[in-house]
């Protein structure tokens, strides 16, 4: 069993209320090969929301307490994506996934790549809170475009 970023299925949970529907992980979802998961409705978070990114460094940082993740008013809402990173986790060992797929350059999922915290789209090195978290306990994580 793999676990996948709720979006990814169709189911409208991003931060602007919509989805990223992709019909290859939809179609082996359907076969019941993928469990979905969204890190921040399980961390306490309304769909729509505003924007959120990491400041000050990445998933990791933010775990160790060195980074947060900020809205665009500097709203600080690092808690709800600490939170629904173990919550995803819990998800991911009650389920048995040794690997999850989840969204590219998210806060939360993003893998390899984040946006800096800044607003204007510029990518940094580094994972998102969940996929930090997923990673420390051993569960590979891919994005889809990694497919």
């Amino acid at each position: 069993m793999r676990i996948v970023s709720a979006c990814l299925l169709g189911i409208n949970c991003t931060y602007k209320g919509g989805n990223k529907h992709d019909q290859r992980l939809y179609e082996a979802f359907k076969k019941g090969d993928l469990f979905p998961v969204c890190p921040e409705i399980l961390g306490g978070q309304l769909t729509p929301r505003p924007k959120a990114e990491i400041a000050g460094g990445n998933g990791s940082g933010v775990l160790d307490g060195k980074a947060r993740v900020v809205e665009p008013d500097g709203g600080d809402v690092t808690k709800y994506f600490v939170e629904g990173a173990r919550e995803t986790l819990k998800v991911a060992k009650a389920v048995g996934a040794k690997e999850a797929i989840l969204k590219a350059r998210s806060p939360s999922c993003g893998c390899g790549k984040t946006y800096d915290g800044t607003f204007t789209r510029t990518l940094v090195d580094g994972d998102g809170v969940t996929t930090a978290l997923l990673k420390r306990n051993g569960i590979t994580v891919k994005t889809e475009e990694d497919l």
